[in-house]
């Protein structure tokens, strides 16, 4: 009896360890899903108004695409760094992007390494590097205003987008569908989370974030539960969260009204007019 259960205890601990080192090696797969889409290696035409600017970093070139503000006003103007979530790249987003445009802001689509034409693998650290270059590459822009740039994230994209208030000034961040870290997810598939390769401590670097921070989160969200929205807005020093009647690829259930509060939003804190 006694060399039964061992037996199967030492199959059972087999098991396990074969199924850790399998997670352990395919947990960036699970993670960055969209490094398998396809697009085009032709890049954005002139007349689309899509200005494409390479990145440089230490693992390569990476790529973001810049959506100058809509209106006649001169000067320095507003912008939002977009971070798409981890089933998205940039080429789906100049849409999606395009009411920023229309309160005056300009946009810049940040890729991920190893996403669309961007060289490299994704990764944590060199999403946030590349986050940093397409930070410091946009501010040297004689239309962008230094002092009212602010980060918008979705889902993953949350991730670039609070590791960059922990590099660069701010004005806001925009938190859509955020979580509070990785390890939540190992812990639902019995991963341990020291062995995560990719942790992004989001909870941290809203704790040290003074700005002001808008968290849009679905209440009925199945893959980010929605408290975790409710934790990061409790640790963030200046945060307002709003519920949502939706899931999490079915978010925002009303664009209009998401925009609506938005714009709020930043009216609130003197981005834009």
């Amino acid at each position: 009896m006694g060399a039964g259960i061992l037996r199967l205890f030492s199959a059972v601990a087999l098991a396990y360890g074969c199924y850790l080192a399998f997670c352990y090696f395919a947990q960036r797969l699970v993670i960055y899903p969209g490094m398998g889409i396809r697009v085009p290696a032709v890049l954005p035409a002139p007349s689309t108004g899509i200005v494409s600017i390479r990145l440089e970093t230490h693992f390569g070139r990476t790529e973001a695409w810049f959506l100058p503000a809509k209106g006649t006003s001169a000067g320095r103007r507003p912008v939002v760094l977009f971070f798409h979530g981890n089933g998205e790249v940039i080429d789906f987003l100049p849409g999606d992007a395009d009411w920023f445009r229309d309160m005056g802001m300009g946009v810049l689509l940040v890729e991920y390494p190893g996403y669309g034409r961007s060289e490299g693998k994704p990764s944590e650290a060199g999403i946030a590097a590349t986050a940093t270059a397409a930070y410091d590459a946009v501010i040297r822009r004689g239309d962008v205003d230094p002092e009212r740039v602010v980060a918008f994230g979705r889902s993953l994209g949350c991730g670039p987008a609070c590791a960059l208030s922990l590099k660069r000034h701010l004005a806001a961040l925009i938190l859509q569908s955020p979580f509070t870290s990785t390890r939540p997810f190992a812990r639902r598939f019995l991963f341990p989370g020291f062995l995560l390769r990719d942790r992004y401590d989001n909870r941290r670097a809203l704790a040290a974030f003074a700005g002001p921070v808008l968290i849009l989160h679905g209440r009925h969200d199945d893959i980010v539960p929605f408290s975790q929205g409710e934790e990061l807005a409790r640790i963030a020093r200046n945060a307002r969260l709003v519920p949502l009647a939706c899931g999490h690829n079915d978010c925002p259930p009303d664009p209009a009204e998401f925009r609506r509060i938005v714009a709020a939003f930043l009216r609130q804190h003197g981005v834009v007019p």
